[in-house]
């Protein structure tokens, strides 16, 4: 029902409450969520590349894409595709972000040319 609608009745509407934006709705605010994985992330976040062995060697064992996405044809058909499980793993953005971070190292610190691991 439109405004007009409730002014010709004789009633008028009720003003909704104002939302923030910024606000967000959690159903146990007191309750401490229990993060085993806490720990290993905030050291994975912790690392520092000040190594040039060290960056080359994220570098090599952090793909730079999904190694196990894959389609499985047979005579030229697709049968079916596997996902990347990639994202499936706890730490895929810690890992990605250091292994960023050993490229942007090499890349400026070193002067060395990255191309071979992209």
């Amino acid at each position: 029902m439109s405004y007009l609608t409730f002014v010709s009745r004789g009633t008028t509407p009720v003003p909704s409450a104002p939302v923030s934006p910024s606000s967000s709705f959690d159903p146990f605010p007191s309750k401490r969520r229990f993060t085993p994985l806490r720990p290993i992330r905030n050291w994975l976040e912790s690392i520092k590349i000040q190594d040039p062995k060290f960056a080359h060697r994220l570098c090599e064992l952090i793909p730079s894409q999904c190694p196990f996405e894959r389609d499985i044809k047979l005579f030229g058909h697709l049968l079916f595709h596997i996902p990347p499980l990639c994202k499936l793993n706890p730490f895929y953005e810690e890992l990605v972000s250091l292994r960023f971070q050993a490229l942007c190292y090499l890349a400026d610190e070193c002067g060395e040319d990255i191309s071979a691991y992209c």
